[in-house]
């Protein structure tokens, strides 16, 4: 089982569907915002795939220390980017809060 502190993160897995014809632009929002919040207080990492079968299909892969880092997320730049990206996708994302059980290996 993890230690304390590692049993307090909170891992988010989101996965955002493009339009087609937007592909480029919503990785362009999605590239701007993993800046944004790997700037927050709390974030242990941000990092943004796609999906190798489907290039319409976004991953982001999230974490923050604890639920207070959670609660403070999104700030108000980060929101207008989600704004600006919402008529560009196929579908609302998909969001899988999760927490982890395993280690880190050494």
């Amino acid at each position: 089982m993890p230690t304390a502190d590692k049993a307090a993160e909170r891992h988010l897995l989101v996965t955002i569907h493009s339009q087609p014809a937007h592909r480029a632009h919503v990785q362009e929002l999605l590239l701007k915002l993993v800046d944004l919040v790997r700037a927050e207080p709390g974030c242990l990492y941000y990092h943004l795939f796609q999906q190798a079968e489907d290039p319409e299909a976004f991953v982001l892969a999230a974490a923050w220390a604890t639920d207070e880092a959670v609660a403070a997320h999104p700030t108000p730049p980060q929101a207008r980017l989600v704004e600006q990206m919402r008529p560009l996708l196929a579908s609302p994302p998909q969001v899988l809060p999760t927490r982890r059980v395993s280690e880190n290996p050494a």
